[in-house]
């Protein structure tokens, strides 16, 4: 059983060097390149990185070794290889795939953070196992929605593009229906749309966008919590069952913080 514990707590640190002296290599090479959006990127992973760590000594909740190892993975994925490598860009379902984790890993800190309350001997109101599976997937939910929130702020006033932008075919709008009434128009099989942007009416530029209308957003973020649900609902349904028999389903517990005081 030592031996197991070593292995894993060996794997862990092995990830954790990894990751890093990657990050670090990546963050020298944007030095020379004068990327300082990217080196500050790199610096906000390193400091991401100690989270785990931080929560272990001033909550004292620990989080087990596959947890953890995702988490980091998951820091990692998000913002080394998504935004300075471009991996959303490059892989089509990337943002996908990390917007449904991260559903899955804030329901499994949710549900231990209630799920930990509700064994603690000095907390005398006990709640039922689907009230715990239902705060778990709301608290995935709300931090799914402030993301959601935060992409939004830094597309509006520092010009990003966190809320990816889709190319559409079709566009349903009431802003076109002639007489102002509440009744969409709606535009079908667009092939391109032209925008003229400038201060001189008279000396505009012209940016063509082939294949169809520029949707600012709106797909991304619905597409975002949408999967954001769908992996909360996973992990509140394993929650739930691991509540009712913790040895049956004790595969959950790979993923649920517990207290730091508590055997792992």
């Amino acid at each position: 059983m030592k031996k197991k514990v070593m292995n894993k707590k060996k794997t862990k640190l092995t990830i954790y060097i990894v990751l890093r002296v990657i990050v670090v290599a990546t963050m020298i090479r944007e030095i020379f390149l004068q990327d300082w959006h990217s080196v500050f990127m790199c610096i906000l992973t390193l400091i991401l990185f100690l989270i785990p760590s931080i929560i272990k000594k001033r909550l004292m909740i620990q989080f087990p070794t596959l947890l953890e190892s995702i988490v980091v993975l998951f820091i990692f994925s998000a913002e080394i290889l998504g935004e300075i490598h471009n991996f959303y860009g490059l892989f089509p379902y990337w943002d996908t795939m990390l917007h449904t984790i991260n559903g899955f890993l804030c329901a499994a800190i949710g549900f231990s953070l209630i799920d930990i309350l509700n064994r603690s001997e000095e907390f005398y109101i006990k709640m039922s196992p689907l009230f715990v599976a239902l705060v778990a997937f709301c608290f995935s939910m709300t931090i799914g929605v402030l993301w959601e929130f935060f992409e939004f702020s830094a597309d509006r006033y520092l010009k990003t593009d966190m809320q990816k932008d889709r190319i559409v075919q079709v566009v349903s709008t009431v802003e076109l229906e002639p007489e102002g009434k509440n009744i969409p128009v709606v535009i079908r099989n667009i092939k391109y749309t032209e925008i003229y942007s400038g201060n001189d009416e008279n000396n505009l530029t012209k940016t063509v966008i082939k294949g169809g209308y520029l949707d600012i957003g709106i797909i991304d973020t619905m597409k975002d919590l949408i999967v954001n649900f769908i992996g909360a609902v996973v992990f509140s349904i394993f929650g739930l069952l691991y509540i009712k028999n913790r040895d049956k389903y004790k595969f959950a517990a790979k993923f649920i913080p517990i207290m730091y005081k508590e055997k792992t």
